[in-house]
């Protein structure tokens, strides 16, 4: 094992034990960043040294696949940032995970518990690599762009799966634009049964409360959803008079009162309701509202308002922290207002 990995271990370890899970946040990941920095990016091989033990970290099933409840996200790997108006951001992200880095970061997030990743089509190279000689793959939940002509969305959905996709879904993006533009519920209705028909679970994927809200009315029967929950407690949260549906959509630079990438859950409180009524599992993803709200507030509040499963986009300097997050927030909700749906 590495001295980098020792000694971000060894960093996580010591300020928790001493200080608890959620104490010091941004000391310690300022600490791991500078000593990651410092060590360089390559590992230097062999598998990480952790003190979790399996189980540690809580599973749910969604279908037949057994996963865990904290996934880690795919969009830090592609170099997608949600940065408000940051420019160099994604470049920043790109140039920081490199495959080797990548690896590493996979190994780490699979040593803790984690065995799931969120992925866009476009990030399947790293993760094709890093799994073809691996004894525990790690799992797949992709999404697929919503195509209204049936053969090409079934070819996308047969393509994805050939990949080695463990579960699909909508993509947040192309639901809401659909749904925004008026599209036909029957489009992502034709899509939930096209890719179970393949034996794979079908989820939808959206930011809009709408989304959920339409599928249950209208009767579609996805295995679960994929919908953006996180507070609004944040200052570069969208003044409430000024929230608008779709405004994440939308953008508009030139008025500092619009969205503007920093807000993708309009409405938690009618969120945390709405899906109290749904019997189908959840995965909450944006739940830090994209680095705004620190996991130690964003973990919990999102199991404890009914999220079955969370998505959390994580460097490998976060991973070993955010895991021990999660642990202690499903240890500590037990009893909720929505059932465990998963």
């Amino acid at each position: 094992m590495s001295d980098k990995t020792d000694r971000r271990c060894f960093l996580v370890r010591g300020v928790l034990g001493a200080a608890g899970v959620g104490a010091a946040y941004s000391s310690i990941e300022e600490n791991i960043l500078s000593a990651a920095m410092r060590d360089g990016q390559a590992s230097a091989g062999g598998a990480p040294s952790t003190d979790f033990q399996p189980g540690d970290l809580a599973v749910g099933k969604i279908g037949d696949v057994s996963i865990s409840r904290l996934f880690i996200g795919g969009n830090l790997i592609g170099g997608w940032a949600h940065a408000r108006d940051l420019m160099y951001a994604s470049t920043l992200f790109k140039a920081y995970n490199t495959e080797a880095k990548i690896f590493e970061t996979l190994e780490l997030s699979q040593a803790c518990g984690i065995d799931t990743i969120q992925l866009d089509p476009a990030c399947w190279d790293p993760i094709l690599k890093y799994n073809q000689h691996r004894s525990e793959p790690l799992k797949t939940m992709v999404c697929v762009p919503l195509i209204a002509d049936k053969t090409r969305m079934n070819d996308a959905i047969k393509h994805q799966i050939d990949l080695g996709a463990t579960l699909l879904y909508s993509h947040g993006g192309s639901t809401d634009r659909h749904m925004m533009d008026g599209g036909s519920i029957d489009v992502i209705a034709q899509m939930v049964d096209l890719i179970k028909a393949q034996g794979v679970p079908a989820g939808v994927g959206g930011h809009s409360l709408n989304m959920p809200i339409e599928c249950e009315k209208h009767k579609v029967d996805p295995d679960y959803y994929v919908k953006t929950f996180h507070s609004d407690r944040y200052w570069s949260a969208t003044a409430e008079e000024h929230r608008e549906e779709y405004d994440w959509m939308r953008g508009n630079p030139g008025d500092r009162n619009k969205n503007n990438d920093a807000m993708w859950c309009n409405d938690p409180d009618e969120t945390a309701a709405f899906m109290e009524t749904v019997e189908k599992p959840w995965v909450a993803f944006k739940v830090m509202a994209a680095g705004a709200i620190a996991p130690r507030h964003a973990f919990p509040h999102a199991f404890r308002h009914g999220a079955d499963f969370i998505i959390a986009g994580m460097f490998d300097f976060q991973i070993e922290m955010n895991v021990r997050i999660a642990i202690d927030a499903l240890r500590r909700t037990q009893q909720r207002p929505r059932p465990w749906r998963a």
